[in-house]
Formats: structure tokens, C-alpha cells, sequence
């Protein structure tokens, strides 16, 4: 296991203003998805940040939850956090793939994204992976997403709509304009 192997840490960033970070889970397995939250809390907060938790059914609608966000509120990033465990069928790779897929496009997009979605073989692996005394990845999503925001500060400007635009007052058919 991973556990004793050491890893090079960036530095916490500092912000001129105050972060708003949503913490996006899927608690599918409680205690781990406990664990992560915490951990994530706790290294927003650290870094003088504030957060708001999301709970949505699994995995699959992490990402469509932080694309709605995105669009309707005023989050500077984001913090998906699960766990997938491997079964007996395919779709753990769906779930893990698609999950993780969609979180890429959003931060393609721009968007300012930890991820944090485990996928392991078994609940001893989540648990060595999401416990705050252990390896921690809900603070090191939380790390990650505060990162970006960071660098998103730093070389960023005015954000742009992402994905799906939701319908205007006028919009125009063929040329012609309608309300």
C-alpha cells in the first residue's frame, strides 16, 4: 500500500479575497464519503476558504451537479468526492470512467475542480484513502481545487458560460428574432 511512500506537497496558496468552494459528493458509502468531507472542509477552511456540501445519488451525477452550480451560482471551485468500489460487474469501469470524464471536460472548460472520487478494489483501500489521519484525498481535492483557483486568479478573467446555455428572453431561428 501507499501509505509509506513519501510525496511532495504544494505549499497552501494565499488569497487576496476570501474562496467559496462547493463540495459536490456522492455518499454512496457513508463513512468514507464522511471521512472525505471532512478532510476537504478542513483544508478549505485552513486556507481562510468557505464551502458549501452537495449531496447527489452517485458518482455519475458529480459532475452534472457541478456543471448546474457552475452556471446558477457564484463558486470560485469545486470538490467532487465519492468512492467506487469494484463489483462483479462492468460498471464500476462506467461509473469510473464517465465520473472522471466529466469532471475533465468541466475543468477543460475552466472550471476549477479537485477530484476526490476514489476508485479502489475494496472498502480497506477507501478507508486507508479517505481517512484524515491516513492519506486524506478529501483535503487533497480540496488542495487541488484551491490550486487552480489560484492559478485561475493569477492568469484568469472574466469567467464565460460552460456548457448547455440556458434559454434567453429573444432568441433568433433562421435569421429571425424571437421572443
Amino acid at each position: 500500500m501507499a501509505t509509506n511512500e513519501a510525496h511532495y506537497t504544494l505549499p497552501r496558496p494565499e488569497f487576496d479575497k476570501p474562496v467559496k468552494l462547493l463540495i459536490v459528493v456522492a455518499p454512496y458509502y457513508r463513512d468514507i464519503a464522511d471521512q472525505l468531507i471532512e478532510g476537504a472542509r478542513a483544508e478549505i477552511e485552513a486556507a481562510g476558504g468557505s464551502h458549501e456540501t452537495l449531496e447527489v445519488p452517485g458518482a455519475l451525477e458529480v459532475p452534472t451537479a457541478i456543471g448546474i452550480a457552475e452556471r446558477l451560482s457564484n463558486f470560485d471551485g469545486y470538490v467532487a468526492l465519492g468512492c467506487v468500489i469494484r463489483g462483479e460487474t462492468t460498471h464500476y469501469e462506467t461509473v469510473c470512467n464517465d465520473s472522471s470524464r466529466g469532471i475533465t471536460l468541466l475543468g477543460l472548460q475552466g472550471l476549477c475542480i479537485g477530484n476526490g472520487i476514489l476508485t479502489v478494489e475494496n472498502v480497506g483501500q477507501a478507508q486507508a484513502r479517505a481517512e484524515v489521519a491516513g492519506q486524506n484525498k478529501g483535503g487533497g481535492a480540496a488542495a487541488a481545487a484551491l490550486h487552480l483557483i489560484a492559478i485561475a486568479r493569477k492568469y484568469g478573467g472574466a469567467r464565460k458560460d460552460v456548457g448547455f446555455q440556458p434559454a434567453r428572453d429573444e432568441y433568433q431561428i433562421a435569421g429571425e428574432t424571437r421572443a
